[in-house]
């Protein structure tokens, strides 16, 4: 019986999205999305810009205001047509966010801007907030730079004090929404390594990208937006080798990258 309880687990439905809907006035932005996710998964939304990739992202931590749908998180369901207050904080400490632009606070260390969250959020001690603020930059390699601020860091350096804060938090669900696109082409491999590092060690994530190379060896699944609708899901392998839409094979075609294994750490 504790071997099936584990196999249960281990396939445990960790976020179910239904009916997602957004809409910018006139212009449907989301249209109905429903989608699952397991706990381990990396799945990687592609598809053209303005195909709602973003959108869906920022709305499932309510940084965007879905018109309609549910999110089911484990045992707790949001109504986004109904979430109050404390509905949505609840929601953020257990989803965490990395992005394009880094968001870091210029004046703060990359400690301090870990430990932000861990103190505000979580309710952590000074103390409590910099031990684990410490483990997470030593994790992404950056142990020696956690007094320093993010003017006197690199690109490539600032993304990962990003994730750093953001694992801090020990989120169901990292949200990546292109961590690579702001960063020179030479900072973007460190970056890439420290999410497969996470991904790796059973992170759950979802992931915009639009680097294919990347794309196809870190996320586990790959779901494929048009026109804010799913035109195509499923396993990495599937989607890459044997596209059964044919606006999925044209957007593949356009976009390969070739395969660069280097990304395994």
């Amino acid at each position: 019986m504790e071997k099936i309880r584990s196999v249960l687990r281990e396939v445990e439905i960790l976020f179910l999205v239904e009916n997602l809907t957004k809409k910018f006035h006139d212009n449907v932005v989301l249209d109905n999305l429903t989608l699952s996710f397991e706990r381990g998964d990396v799945i990687a939304l592609i598809g053209s810009s303005g195909a709602g990739k973003s959108t869906f992202l920022r709305s499932l931590n309510y940084l965007e205001k879905p018109d309609n749908g549910c999110l089911t998180l484990e045992n707790q369901t949001f109504d986004f047509s109904t979430i109050k207050k404390q509905e949505i904080l609840e929601l953020r400490q257990q989803t965490a966010m990395v992005f394009q632009q880094f968001n870091l606070f210029e004046r703060k260390t990359a400690l301090e801007n870990v430990k932000e969250g861990l103190k505000i959020v979580k309710k952590l001690s000074d103390k409590e907030a910099g031990e684990i603020a410490s483990f997470e930059l030593d994790k992404v390699g950056l142990s020696d730079r956690k007094n320093y601020f993010p003017k006197h860091l690199s690109g490539g350096q600032k993304q990962r004090v990003g994730i750093a804060r953001a694992l801090a938090m020990n989120p169901k669900l990292l949200l990546l929404d292109e961590p690579t696109s702001a960063l020179d082409p030479e900072l973007v491999t460190e970056v890439q390594m420290t999410i497969q590092k996470a991904a790796k060690e059973g992170q759950t994530m979802l992931l915009v990208s639009h680097e294919m190379a990347f794309v196809r060896e870190v996320a586990t699944k790959v779901i494929f937006l048009e026109n804010g609708q799913i035109i195509e899901s499923g396993l990495t392998d599937d989607v890459f080798n044997r596209p059964e839409n044919v606006r999925t094979r044209e957007f593949l075609s356009q976009n390969q990258q070739k395969f660069e294994p280097e990304f395994v750490l």
